[in-house]
């Protein structure tokens, strides 16, 4: 390595034979070449265990990545799954299927663990946005108060907590009776 004192900035750049290759783009790349490739030729919904729905690939049952049923409560959950599967060209792509992606991390995330999602979803139930408003675009302070005002007025029906809603960024400590609720 040449010594700092020694560099001459009129000196010519190297130039370098190997192309610079973005390293994001490289891991995309690589990732879209590991897909699995389509399968199926019919897609279906039909009819679960319990009421429940599934997707049919040629009449099987779809699993979700930890090999379990990918059922869902309601049929047109099950069919807009059905629409994203039936899109899949030639190879299967998950990012291009938010419902599947959504329903898996369900089934094998949150199912299997409902009291520790439930309590980490509680660290935040006390400082979530629904609490804070806009105080200076009256436009803005109009769409929060339609939008968010029936999920706070919900969940005050639901399950009788009533949150604090506060103008501006700075913390407001909510009741913990209402948080727990």
């Amino acid at each position: 390595m040449r010594d700092f004192l020694s560099y001459d900035p009129t000196e010519t750049k190297p130039e370098f034979t190997e192309p610079v290759v973005d390293p994001v783009a490289r891991a995309r790349d690589h990732a879209r070449a590991d897909l699995p490739k389509r399968f199926y030729r019919e897609v279906s919904v039909g009819p679960a265990e319990g009421g429940a729905w599934r997707v049919l690939l040629d009449g099987r049952p779809v699993r979700t990545p930890a090999r379990r049923h990918l059922e869902v409560p309601r049929r047109d959950l099950a069919e807009a799954m059905a629409a994203e599967w039936a899109a899949q060209e030639t190879i299967i792509d998950p990012r291009a299927m938010p419902h599947t992606r959504l329903a898996n991390a369900v089934i094998d995330g949150v199912a299997v663990q409902p009291a520790a999602v439930a309590a980490d979803a509680l660290k935040y139930a006390g400082s979530d946005l629904l609490c804070y408003r806009a105080t200076d675009t009256a436009r803005l302070v109009d769409r929060q108060t339609r939008l968010w005002d029936p999920v706070l007025d919900w969940i005050e029906e639901t399950y009788g907590a009533r949150f604090l809603v506060a103008e501006g960024i700075v913390h407001v400590a909510q009741d913990p009776e209402a948080i727990a609720a």
